[in-house]
């Protein structure tokens, strides 16, 4: 028979695989008897672990919440797989970096050698950024209402009067957070920054979830950010010939088409949210090159060069 701390182990790594477990199935899978069995549960209870006896013809355990938390048990692949989600939420500006550190430090304390290793290697570098990170208390006010379906108020950046809406969505993209929501008063949906937001109590009715344009969340917001109508393309598309290698264009293109025209010329077809963005985007290219089209493009290069050309004479 396994040592009495190695078959708590074991016992406890059963109990969180599944939720009921028969107090026979246990004692077969353990190699002991079922009162060695019930022996070795009362020992976890006083540790803290909340098992619960389900009552029935052959009896068993089910591991339940407790109101504290006790020493937890992994496996290799879930011990590594938490020390990388803390690593990373360090970097998340979700309010919850130092927790996150302390966790992290606190979970390779415990590690063996092999897994510790393992987890040294992957370095994750936070750039500073301008965008500011956001209350881990407001994430987790937005989940409750978005995940109870109750309609949100909320005080929003340097507006006087309270927003109500029906939030839907809680996602992070490039750095930030946002509530993607119906808003009730302008009848339409909105994408509001959560470190803009504060929000109020408490939470109003429930309320139905609406379709999200799009079909999906992940369409919505490429539509939105790309200021489209919910067609997925970009409300400004232009095309230019650049006098540079197709295979130097294609790491700087995003989601634009680079098309090869010889071995210094490349054609390249991009988009963004205003033609005077979509010319200053082409600009980064150290290259000459001719707009294709359409009109609009064109004027807006006019229109940058002149800006530009105004910018240099102040310096005279």
């Amino acid at each position: 028979m396994p040592k009495t701390s190695a078959r708590l182990l074991a016992l406890l790594s059963l109990l969180q695989a599944r939720r009921d477990w028969p107090g026979a199935l246990l004692a077969e899978r353990l190699d002991i008897s079922p009162r060695t069995v019930r022996r070795d549960v009362d020992r976890l209870r006083e540790l803290g672990y909340p098992i619960a006896a389900i009552k029935g013809p052959d009896g068993g355990y089910r591991l339940d919440a407790g109101a504290e938390l006790p020493p937890l048990l992994f496996d290799d692949e879930q011990a590594v797989a938490l020390a990388v989600a803390l690593r990373i939420a360090t970097t998340s500006g979700a309010g919850i970096e130092e927790a996150a550190a302390r966790a992290l430090t606190t979970v390779r304390q415990v590690m063996p050698a092999r897994l510790r290793r393992r987890i040294d290697t992957l370095q994750v570098t936070a750039v500073a950024r301008a965008e500011p990170g956001v209350d881990s208390g407001v994430l987790l006010a937005l989940s409750a209402a978005v995940h109870a379906r109750e309609v949100l108020r909320f005080d929003y950046h340097r507006q006087a009067e309270p927003r109500r809406v029906e939030p839907h969505h809680l996602v992070t993209r490039g750095g930030r957070w946002y509530l993607v929501a119906w808003d009730l008063d302008r009848a339409d949906w909105r994408t509001f920054r959560v470190d803009r937001l504060t929000p109020r109590t408490p939470t109003g009715p429930r309320f139905t979830p609406r379709e999200v344009p799009g079909g999906d969340v992940a369409t919505f917001l490429v539509n939105r950010f790309h200021g489209a109508d919910g067609s997925g393309n970009w409300p400004c598309r232009g095309e230019v010939i650049l006098d540079l290698p197709a295979a130097e264009v294609m790491p700087y293109a995003r989601d634009g088409v680079v098309e090869e025209l010889g071995p210094d010329r490349s054609r390249l077809v991009m988009g963004s949210w205003s033609w005077v963005a979509l010319a200053a985007d082409l600009g980064r290219f150290d290259a000459d090159m001719q707009v294709v089209g359409p009109v609009e493009l064109s004027e807006a290069f006019e229109h940058l060069a002149g800006r530009y050309a105004r910018g240099a004479l102040d310096l005279e």
